[in-house]
């Protein structure tokens, strides 16, 4: 399993000038847990808190892919404790994925870094799926959760859940055919009402999540699995409370993510129409029933042209403020509005201007 001490370290192990030597050192982990991690692709789906914590981990480590997936923009009050992001990334509202996968090509431009700003809808998931080996959850919804769960049981690729609210967190490692789902662990696990809307986040409460996380990942990854955890953990750092869960009586044979008739029911309601209201902020998300594709140059010159509102746009957005709204629309037609929680208000709003 891992490599010797004394063993030497192959250079593409270690990394250019024993980039990764240090890990490598770690005896349990060794020159064949490097190596692992070199040849693996993980995906990283929501480049929030723990998104970005949990990629800049995994790159700096040496993990050979990151796949990052967001469909939001920096806004000023992620800088508290989205690790990646500078105030410029919030000045120009620059998309998540795009502007993580900048600074961590700074940091590591020996891996491969694919980025991709979307909403998580089933069908685009898919068709990111050929060639992962393990799905790291950085989202902040469990529609979205239920989702990747369908999914990595349908593919058999491992996933890591991770969530935190308060000073509380979660995580969990979920193997495909040998551990409960999460639809299995559906009001099994202290999921709690609370967001990060109404109970805040310490940034400590996401660091603890992302260790935990991406030390199952290494373990995983590098070939080391009989190391996983196996247990669902909790923890409040405000408390000085840490709890790990026995869950493996969970799993359950009419389950219909993992069970022996399977209809991976997340997946069949992923395409309709949606919207919701964005944790932590005064926001309502609209996604259209079917994607679309908007010129945006085209839509920003029609907003300018109505003279009522400030039109702003980049490659990737075009954001109109008009009192008492801001409107942010990306060019598969989904929009983010800006100064309600109220989802008919703003779904009225979007259809003002995109019918």
């Amino acid at each position: 399993m891992g490599s010797d001490q004394n063993t030497p370290v192959p250079a593409s192990s270690a990394g250019r000038d024993g980039r990764y030597s240090r890990q490598v050192r770690f005896a349990p982990f060794g020159a064949a847990g490097q190596q692992g991690l070199a040849r693996s692709c993980v995906l990283v789906v929501g480049m929030g808190a723990l998104g970005t914590g949990i990629a800049e981990t995994l790159a700096r480590c040496g993990v050979g892919r990151l796949i990052l997936v967001d469909r939001d923009y920096v806004e000023w009050s992620n800088l508290q404790r989205q690790q990646l992001y500078t105030e410029e990334d919030a000045r120009v509202r620059t998309p998540k994925a795009a502007a993580a996968r900048t600074r961590l090509m700074a940091v590591n431009s020996e891996i491969v870094i694919d980025a991709h700003v979307l909403d998580v809808r089933a069908e685009e998931l898919e068709s990111l799926l050929p060639g992962v080996d393990l799905i790291m959850d950085g989202t902040d919804n469990f529609d979205t959760r239920l989702i990747i769960n369908d999914l990595a049981q349908k593919h058999g690729i491992p996933w890591i859940y991770g969530a935190c609210v308060g000073s509380y967190g979660i995580t969990y490692t979920i193997l495909p055919g040998e551990t409960p789902c999460l639809n299995c662990l559906l009001g099994t696990i202290p999921l709690g009402g609370d967001t990060c809307d109404t109970a805040g986040i310490l940034p400590q409460a996401v660091q603890m999540v992302t260790t935990n996380g991406t030390a199952e990942a290494l373990k995983l990854l590098g070939g080391f699995k009989d190391k996983l955890r196996g247990k669902l953990l909790t923890f409040d750092i405000w408390r000085n409370e840490q709890q790990e869960i026995g869950v493996q009586m969970a799993k359950k044979l009419d389950c219909p993510s993992c069970g022996e008739s399977r209809s991976y029911p997340y997946l069949l309601a992923s395409n309709t129409e949606r919207s919701d209201v964005l944790c932590g902020r005064d926001t309502v998300q609209i996604r259209p029933a079917h994607r679309r594709s908007l010129d945006l140059e085209e839509t920003a010159a029609r907003l300018s042209r109505l003279n009522s509102g400030k039109v702003e746009s980049n490659p990737y957005l075009v954001s109109f403020t008009e009192e008492p709204y801001r409107m942010v629309v990306f060019a598969d037609g989904r929009a983010l509005i800006h100064g309600t929680s109220d989802i008919a208000a703003a779904r009225s709003y979007y259809h003002r201007y995109f019918g």
